[in-house]
């Protein structure tokens, strides 16, 4: 799935992928920026729990917002491919000034969303400007190409990440979640290896990659952005080694960013916080 057009006139809009365990509170800077994003005190931001199988999960979410200052917080709920096909539903995302993405298994999201109307809506709305986020299994579904599912380690090897297709607000990147807490350098790298065309983001928790319109990424939050670039990727033994056999990668470039720091995905330069 690719991003939609933006047409003349508009802007689109920031797209955020969170690594998880982010403060769900009302003082969480992360909530707070994509909030602040979504018009403040006049937002309207819809609410999609469809990753989780909890059902207080998009309750959860909808207390954090409104004690932020959120002017309309809703829940959509979307568990089946038929209701990404109702028209209350549809409606309700159409007028969103905002729309956040829960964690749980990003399996679901791309089964029950990818390629229904809700995931068009979605692409269409971003290319208006409207802001979209992602936690957790959320933050993995943004991207054209999603990790579906794999081991840890620090250590690339063929088959060690699954890959499947994901919303497609951006072909730029591939994201893993939970990053460093979960020791997920290898299954990224791995990713990479397939994929050596775009730029890898994992996000580790209780931080965000904000992705502006102009494709600079801003870091917020209290842990690391690790940016795996392979653009001068020399060789890979990916087509040549065995299922579960350790892949030799030359020439990757890796940044680890931390809250402020930026990275811009059109000149893949890297720059620390201010100061």
């Amino acid at each position: 799935m690719c991003p939609a057009k933006v047409d003349d006139g508009f802007i689109r809009g920031y797209i955020i992928p969170i690594g998880g365990g982010e403060k769900k509170v009302k003082s969480s800077d992360i909530l707070n920026r994509f909030v602040e994003l979504c018009g403040g005190k006049k937002a309207r931001v819809v609410i999609i729990p469809t990753a989780s199988r909890l059902s207080d999960t998009g309750d959860r979410y909808r207390e954090v917002f409104s004690e932020i200052g959120v002017g309309q917080a809703d829940i959509v709920t979307l568990d089946t491919r038929q209701d990404c096909e109702d028209a209350d539903k549809l409606r309700k995302l159409e007028n969103a000034t905002g729309i956040f993405m829960t964690g749980g298994d990003q399996l679901r999201l791309a089964t029950i969303i990818g390629g229904t109307s809700v995931s068009s809506l979605m692409r269409s709305a971003n290319a208006k400007g409207v802001p979209i986020a992602g936690t957790s299994a959320g933050a993995a579904f943004i991207p054209e190409h999603m990790i579906a599912f794999g081991r840890g380690g620090a250590t690339p090897k063929s088959g060690l990440a699954t890959l499947a297709p994901g919303l497609g607000l951006t072909n730029k990147v591939i994201i893993d979640q939970h990053f460093r807490e979960r020791g997920r350098l290898g299954r990224l790298l791995s990713a990479l290896a397939y994929n050596p065309f775009a730029i890898g983001l994992g996000v580790d928790e209780d931080t965000a990659a904000f992705i502006g319109p102009d494709d600079v990424i801003e870091v917020v939050g209290s842990g690391g952005l690790t940016v795996i670039d392979p653009t001068d990727l020399q060789h890979s033994s990916m087509a040549d080694v065995a299922k579960g056999k350790p892949v030799c990668l030359i020439g990757i470039k890796l940044h680890i960013l931390l809250d402020g720091g930026r990275y811009d995905l059109s000149t893949r330069k890297a720059s620390p916080a201010p100061g």
